[in-house]
């Protein structure tokens, strides 16, 4: 028997479980930006994946951040050319691509086996994420989403 909601229960639950969400979400988002700050600087990370990890968890926490993320001058354009064409320009696959071998190769010198293998993994669950996406130009470009982004959570159901 599916759980049916009686037709006389409150609503506020539901609006309760929206506001302690929101932090959570904003949370996850900033952590994922974190990470992926992280992975500009430390090869072993990729930066794309947690940027984009990011702006889906700020879409549905806090409207703010994700403007923000999308206004940013050197990640904004990245999400949009995303969310526009569901795209990575064949510049940065090879970027990540060569940034995940060099680590590996690192790791496998200097680390523990099983770090290595860890990191290995990792990398080639990444590069079989991206390795099938379609290639995008460079630059977004002002044509309309594919898709509406995510309603903030005030507003779904």
């Amino acid at each position: 028997m599916p759980d049916v909601v009686p037709e006389s229960a409150p609503a506020q639950p539901i609006a309760e479980a929206r506001a302690w969400s929101r932090p959570l979400w904003l949370l996850a988002g900033a952590l994922c930006l974190l990470l992926g700050a992280v992975g500009a600087f430390l090869p072993l990370l990729p930066t794309v994946p947690f940027v984009l990890l990011a702006a889906w968890c700020f879409s549905r926490g806090s409207p703010r951040w994700e403007a923000w993320l999308l206004a940013h001058p050197r990640l904004g354009p990245m999400v949009l050319n995303w969310r526009r064409h569901r795209m990575i320009p064949r510049r940065i696959k090879h970027l990540a691509w060569s940034m995940m071998a060099l680590s590996c190769a690192l790791a496998w010198w200097r680390a523990p086996w099983w770090a290595a293998l860890l990191a290995t993994a990792i990398c080639l669950g990444v590069v079989a994420w991206m390795a099938p996406l379609p290639e995008a130009p460079a630059e977004p470009t002002d044509e309309p989403l594919a898709e509406p982004l995510a309603e903030p959570l005030a507003d779904s159901d």
